[in-house]
C-alpha cells in the first residue's frame, strides 16, 4: 500500500492565499505614476501573490496543483485582493502592515511546502529548498508581472534567509520526532520573526561587490611598497 498523499488542511491553505491575496494588492495599489494599476490589474496581482507560491510547490512536487481542484482558492484570492484594494484606500501609511503580511505570508507557504514534500518522500535538503521556493515564489512571480527587480536577487532585507531558516527548523523539529503541525508552526514563527528582524534593524547579506572590494583591499595591502 501507498502512503496517503499530505493534506494541507483547506482552512489553512486558504488563510495563507488570502493573506497574500491583501499583501499583494495592498502592495500593487501602492504604485503612483506611470506604474499605477487599474482594478483589474490590481486583482490579477492580488490573485498571483496569493496562489503563485503553492502553485509552484506543487509543481515542483509534480503534483496536480491543489489550487486549481477547488472553487475557493479564485474565489478566496480574488476576494483577498478587493479587500487589500479597500484597505489601501483606507489607510495611508501601510508600509508596516505590508511588511507585517508578507513576513507571515513567506512563513505560512514555507511551512506548507516544506511539510508537504517531507510527507512524500523527499530528502530534507529538498524539502527546504521546496519550502523556500514556495516561500518567495509568489513574490517573485508579482514582480515579474509587475516589470520590478525581484526583490530577492538584490541586496535587501531577507527574504530566502529568512524562509530558509525556518524550513530546516521545521526539518529538524520533524527529525526529533515532532508533528508535522506542530513543525510547522515553530516554522511559520521562526520564518516571521527573522524576516521582521532584518527590516527592522536592516539587516541584509553583504553585497557582492562589498566582497570584492574587500578582497581586493586585503590582497592589495599584502602587496609589499618599495620607498625610494
Amino acid at each position: 500500500m501507498t502512503e496517503p498523499l499530505f493534506v494541507i488542511p483547506l482552512w489553512a491553505d486558504l488563510v495563507a492565499v488570502g493573506l497574500g491575496g491583501v499583501q499583494g494588492a495592498m502592495f500593487a495599489s501602492g504604485f503612483v505614476g506611470k506604474r499605477r494599476l487599474d482594478l483589474l490589474g490590481v486583482t490579477i496581482i492580488g490573485i498571483i501573490m496569493g496562489m503563485g507560491g503553492g502553485l509552484i510547490r506543487d509543481l515542483l512536487l509534480n503534483v496536480p496543483p491543489v489550487s486549481l481542484q477547488s472553487n475557493w482558492y479564485l474565489v478566496t484570492a480574488g476576494a483577498a485582493a478587493l479587500i487589500g484594494m479597500l484597505l489601501a484606500s483606507l489607510f495611508q501609511r501601510l508600509n508596516q502592515l505590508i511588511i507585517a503580511l508578507d513576513a507571515l505570508v513567506i512563513g505560512l507557504f514555507g511551512a506548507f511546502g516544506t511539510a508537504k514534500a517531507l510527507a512524500i518522500g523527499l530528502p530534507e535538503v529538498p524539502a527546504v529548498f521546496v519550502g523556500v521556493c514556495a516561500a518567495v515564489g509568489g513574490g517573485i512571480l508579482r514582480d515579474i508581472f509587475m516589470g520590478l527587480p525581484v526583490a530577492i536577487m538584490h541586496v535587501g532585507s531577507l527574504y530566502a534567509v529568512a524562509a530558509a531558516a525556518g524550513c530546516f527548523v521545521l526539518v529538524g523539529a520533524n527529525a526529533w520526532g515532532a508533528p508535522l503541525a506542530v513543525a510547522a508552526v515553530a516554522c511559520i514563527t521562526v520564518t516571521t520573526i527573522i524576516r521582521l528582524l532584518a527590516v527592522i534593524f536592516d539587516i541584509s547579506l553583504p553585497e557582492q561587490r562589498a566582497l570584492y572590494q574587500r578582497k581586493v583591499a586585503v590582497e592589495t595591502s599584502a602587496i609589499p611598497i618599495i620607498r625610494p
